[in-house]
C-alpha cells in the first residue's frame, strides 16, 4: 500500500513561507523516519513525497531524501516555470529518476488564470513529453481553468490534490460536485485522476473526521475506484487530528468495494500514475 501525498520539512531551510510558528502542531521538523512510524503502523510501505515550499532547492531537499530513504517511491517537486531558464531546469528535474512530477503552488496565487497563460505552456508540453505528472494544488475556483489545461495538454497526466480543497460545508457542496463531475467526465480517464486526501484539514478547527465523509464518498462516486489515489497530506493532516483516524475513515469509506478495487485506490492506481517502480 502506497501513501500518495506527504511531506517532510526542516524549518532551518527557511523557505516554508506558509508554514508559520502559529501553526503549533506541526511547527517541527519532520523527518521522513516519522511518517514511516505512522504508515507503517497501517500497513503502508512507501509513499510520495511532494514539495512543501516553492523553490529548487526544495525539488533537491526532497530529492536527497528520496536517495536516503527506500521507502520513498517518489518526489512531486517545483520549478520556476515562468524563469527564462525553465526549460533547462525542466530537462535537468527529468534525468533525476525519483522525480515523478512537479506542482506549482496554484491555490497560493492570486490569479486563477496563472496556469493558462502562454509563458507556461511550453513547460507543460514538456513535462509531458517527460513523463512528468502535474500535481494540480487548486481549490474549486481552479478547477474549469485545469479542465482548459487537460484539453490543452491531452498528453499531460495530471493528478487533482486534495479532492480540489473543498469547503467543508453542505452549502458549498454542490457547486464543487458538479465541477469536479464535469472534470472527470471530460477527461481522459488514463490520464486525469484525483487524490483522496486533505479534506479534513479543509474542515472548522475542531471537527471530527467523520465531517468529512460526505466528500470521500462524492470523490469515490464521482471519480471511481481507478481514478483515486489515497493520501494521508502528513504531517499537515495533523492541524486536524491523527494519522490514524483519517486512516480508519478511509478504510471504512471503501470497506464496500472487491478488494481488487480497494487495492487500485490504496496503491495500485499511485504505482501506475507515478509510474513507480516494482
Amino acid at each position: 500500500m502506497i501513501d500518495a501525498h506527504f511531506h517532510c520539512w526542516q524549518l532551518s531551510r527557511a523557505d516554508y513561507g506558509w508554514l508559520t510558528p502559529d501553526l503549533t502542531p506541526i511547527y517541527r521538523d519532520v523527518a521522513v523516519a516519522d511518517w514511516q512510524q505512522q504508515a507503517e503502523a497501517w500497513g503502508v510501505g512507501g509513499g510520495i513525497v511532494v514539495q512543501a515550499a516553492p523553490t529548487a532547492q526544495e525539488t533537491q531537499f526532497l530529492l536527497q531524501q528520496a536517495r536516503t530513504n527506500p521507502t520513498v517511491l517518489g518526489v512531486v517537486g517545483w520549478i520556476d516555470m515562468l524563469a527564462p531558464d525553465a526549460a533547462q531546469q525542466l530537462a535537468h528535474c527529468a534525468e533525476q529518476p525519483m522525480l515523478k512530477g512537479l506542482r506549482p503552488m496554484l491555490q497560493d496565487l492570486s490569479d486563477p488564470d496563472w496556469i493558462l497563460q502562454p509563458a507556461v505552456q511550453p513547460v507543460l508540453s514538456a513535462m509531458a513529453r517527460c513523463g512528468l505528472v502535474f500535481d494540480a494544488l487548486i481549490k474549486t475556483v481552479h478547477i474549469p481553468r485545469i479542465l482548459a489545461l487537460t484539453q490543452a495538454h491531452p498528453d499531460l497526466t495530471v493528478v487533482v490534490d486534495h479532492g480540489a480543497k473543498p469547503v467543508i460545508d453542505t452549502t458549498a457542496m454542490n457547486d464543487w460536485a458538479q465541477a469536479m463531475t464535469q472534470l472527470a467526465r471530460e477527461t481522459d480517464p488514463a490520464k486525469v485522476v484525483c487524490k483522496m486526501s486533505g479534506l479534513w484539514t479543509e474542515a472548522p478547527a475542531g471537527q471530527p473526521v467523520e465531517v468529512v465523509r460526505p466528500w470521500c464518498e462524492a470523490l469515490l462516486t464521482i471519480w471511481g475506484p481507478q481514478r483515486l489515489l489515497w493520501g494521508s497530506d502528513w504531517p499537515v493532516l495533523e492541524l486536524a487530528g491523527s494519522y490514524a483516524a483519517w486512516r480508519e475513515l478511509s478504510l471504512s469509506v471503501l470497506a464496500h468495494l472487491p478488494e481488487q478495487e480497494k487495492n487500485a485506490v490504496l496503491g495500485g492506481n499511485a504505482r501506475r500514475i507515478y509510474r513507480l517502480e516494482g
